[in-house]
């Protein structure tokens, strides 16, 4: 055993060891969509007095904070997204109407002085006829008493804190303390001693603290204290028959004061706790299943390094599911299909390996087991280094032009293409490297996977197809789809998810079955006849609507309940129509720029010719899969894109292989016509591109079976795009590469030597098992 291949596996087991003591150490942690929970993103607004930039809504953000924590939600979490955004999640909150009032309370908090009981008892706002100087509004006290106040004498910014305590030592039940700032504390003595001159009992006596146009507390100025003596602003505190969660959210009101900004609600989804709880299942059983599928096949088509691959691929589910955890990265669901979809994804960079191995055995036979798995390793590199940087693309594009969940997914990948990499450069590597110092491996070459050519290069080799004889006619085939997909997009039209249309869906569960007929009919008769309401999953409804706040959705619950018994939310979302025309534009926005950084990459590393055909191939997949979604009249969503995302990384993967291997062979016979190279290059890297395609469409299909209705749609999409994007990686981007070729004046390109070749000899003494044959 080489020095080369002790190092990778000690550097394999070294990384094994920590990610087993890791994920028995650690536990991931779940997003909203998985634990159940409400997210809310609010939009920051423009004040009379402030800007909506990025301190003043760091401010913002701190008095929700210290607003929501008074809602006893376990591990809130509040992060500022952008320059005027703050999002918000509230782990296991199924009812938002609570955390949406206390975050609307936006009004400024001030203190008044009370001038004696107002002339409306109907519980409005109102201001006394006479209109005269120094009056403010008549407003209802706790009781529901109007009062007239006078103008504002202090405001919310100069309560420096408030805190709620028993106060046993007195009798008073719960109280709450104030503590002003310096000069506030001056106003708060002046205005409660001039409440003191006052008799007790009198209304005048009290000073009403005013939060959103009502009066929070009125409490009466102790009759111990004396008339212009006033309270001191350190000591004061606020009594009455307040319960323990009544003087808390007073305290948190007073402290927290008004808002620095207006905030308006541009987002809220609302998860279930049962759909998260299934979702996760249904993904470890298609990972499993899928997994299993996965390592079955390639065992059957590389026999003994098939299986040691499978086991490689088995240390790059722990590996990345040890930086998922490591890293602390939120796992959301569409993070979830991607962590199983790059399971299957795993194997391209052993498949890439095994079947450059295959090649230089039947070109060479003479040559050593050792030295074909090296050459096959060599050979690869350049290939399977291009095609994961493309797929890293995607996975950027996603984290930093997506949101939400999409983000959680570009993460995933990303994990996912690096850990795939160690698995199969350095793992793979070092177990299949270990089994060629094996003379019983050696002797029987039957076993190691690699000595044969193959079933499927085996029959192109008899059969030698001409594929690239006639480009054009591919490009007709190619035109004729994607005229189909375009009609479908016409005629049936793109059903535009909610999130990019903005309104409100929202999914039921019944205990007794309802039908959709008599859901419309219970809605509309309860004055909900504008909805949308549709089937979702196993008997649950999905109702769409374009506008509805929180109330209504819980009128809505009751009318459905009517029918259908216990009725419970098992997913909701709000988006509104500015964020709906946001993410349209962030999706449109998000696609040209894909398509626009593949183009430069693949300039960069290939030619022109090369780097355009193969974004017309992606384009072509784009629109084909777009058109498949509006002919099904599938939901088009942000998981969607995720999905074209990837599939455009996918697409762009499989281009590269060929046209890496083109440039190859070109190197290699410049005076050869190009159409012969080319399709050469084709029949060679089928093989790759039938095998890598299999055991990605494995977890695909376990996903779309078995992974419920949260992923069936994502899967759908991938299992689409991957079928598309083999077939436009060969027959798409080739002949669109030999035409455009046709009209470029360009030289064939340069060959480049391969390292270590400067001497045969020395190549040769690096396995003294080589027979003499060179490498």
């Amino acid at each position: 055993m080489t020095r080369a291949t002790t190092v990778r596996a000690v550097l394999a087991a070294a990384v094994l060891l920590v990610s087993v003591l890791i994920t028995l150490t650690m536990s991931p942690r779940l997003g909203l969509d998985l634990q159940g929970g409400t997210r809310m993103v609010l939009q920051a607004k423009d004040s009379d007095t402030a800007k909506a930039d990025r301190e003043s809504t760091d401010r913002t953000l701190e008095v929700l904070r210290q607003r929501i924590d008074s809602l006893g939600v376990a591990e809130p979490t509040l992060t500022r997204s952008g320059e005027d955004r703050i999002i918000v999640e509230l782990p296991d909150v199924q009812d938002p109407r609570k955390a949406a009032e206390v975050i609307g309370k936006t009004a400024q908090l001030s203190f008044h002085a009370v001038q004696g009981s107002g002339t409306r008892d109907d519980g409005k706002a109102d201001r006394k006829a006479d209109g005269g100087a120094g009056r403010g509004p008549t407003l209802p006290d706790e009781q529901g008493r109007s009062l007239d106040l006078g103008p504002a004498r202090l405001s919310g910014a100069g309560v420096k804190d408030a805190t709620a305590a028993f106060d046993a030592q007195q009798g008073a039940g719960w109280t709450v303390s104030l503590d002003f700032h310096k000069d506030a504390g001056r106003d708060w003595t002046r205005l409660t001693g001039e409440a003191a001159c006052h008799p007790v009992q009198d209304d005048r006596r009290r000073v009403a603290i005013v939060l959103d146009q009502q009066i929070i507390s009125s409490p009466q100025v102790s009759p111990s204290v004396g008339c212009n003596t006033g309270l001191p602003s350190g000591s004061t505190q606020i009594t009455g028959s307040f319960s323990a969660d009544e003087a808390r959210e007073l305290a948190l009101l007073i402290k927290g004061g008004a808002l620095p900004l207006p905030v308006e609600i541009v987002e809220q989804r609302t998860v279930g706790p049962t759909l998260g709880a299934d979702a996760i299942d249904a993904s470890a059983r298609a990972a499993l299943i899928g997994a299993a599928a996965t390592a079955l096949f390639i065992t059957v088509v590389y026999r003994l390094f098939g299986a040691l691959a499978a086991v490689a691929l088995a240390a790059y589910g722990l590996i990345s599911y040890t930086a998922l955890v490591a890293l602390g990265v939120t796992l959301t669901l569409p993070g979830l299909a991607g962590f199983v979809l790059a399971i299957g994804m795993a194997v391209d960079a052993n498949v890439l390996v095994f079947e450059r191995a295959r090649e230089e055995r039947a070109q060479h036979p003479g040559r050593s087991l050792r030295s074909s798995l090296t050459a096959g390793f060599r050979g690869a590199w350049s290939a399977v280094a291009d095609s994961n940087v493309t797929t890293l693309i995607a996975a950027g594009l996603l984290f930093f032009l997506g949101s939400g969940p999409v983000k959680g997914f570009g993460v995933t990948l990303a994990i996912g293409v690096i850990a795939s990499m160690f698995s199969a450069l350095v793992i793979a590597r070092a177990l299949t490297e270990i089994a060629t110092c094996s003379r019983f491996v050696n002797d029987y070459q039957g076993i190691n996977g690699i000595s044969s050519p193959g079933r499927v290069r085996t029959w192109l080799a008899r059969r030698d197809p001409q594929l690239m004889r006639k480009p054009r006619r591919w490009l007709l085939i190619s035109t004729a789809l994607i005229a189909v997909a375009v009609l479908g997009i016409v005629v049936r039209g793109v059903n535009l998810g909610v999130e990019f249309t903005g309104g409100r869906l929202v999914e039921y569960s019944t205990s007794r079955p309802v039908d959709v007929e008599q859901a419309r009919t219970a809605l509309a008769d309860a004055g909900f006849g504008d909805v949308e309401v549709t089937t979702a999953g196993a008997g649950d409804l999905s109702v769409r609507t374009g506008k509805l706040d929180n109330d209504g959705e819980h009128a809505l619950r009751a009318a459905l309940a009517a029918e259908g018994g216990e009725t419970t939310k098992v997913r909701d979302e709000l988006i509104g129509p500015s964020l709906g025309d946001e993410l349209r534009r962030n999706a449109l926005i998000a696609l040209g720029i894909a398509v626009l950084v593949q183009l430069v990459y693949l300039a960069i590393r290939f030619r022109w010719t090369f780097a355009v055909a193969s974004v017309g191939a992606l384009v072509h997949d784009v629109i084909i899969l777009v058109g498949a979604f509006a002919w099904l009249g599938r939901t088009v969503d942000s998981i969607f894109l995720a999905a074209l995302l990837t599939v455009i990384g996918y697409s762009v993967n499989d281009s590269v292989v060929v046209f890496d291997r083109v440039r190859e062979l070109w190197a290699k016979a410049r005076r050869v016509p190009l159409g012969t190279i080319a399709n050469r290059a084709v029949l060679q890297t089928v093989p790759r591109t039938v095998n890598t395609g299999m055991g990605a469409l494995f977890i695909l299909t376990a996903l779309a079976v078995l992974g419920g209705d949260s992923l069936a749609d994502f899967a759908l999409a991938l299992l689409i795009g991957i079928c598309v994007g083999t077939y436009s990686s060969v027959l798409t981007a080739v002949p669109a590469a030999l035409i455009l070729e046709r009209s470029s004046k360009a030289p064939p390109p340069a060959r480049k030597r391969a390292p270590g070749r400067r001497s045969g000899t020395r190549a040769a003494r690096r396995d003294p098992r080589d027979n003499g044959a060179r490498v």
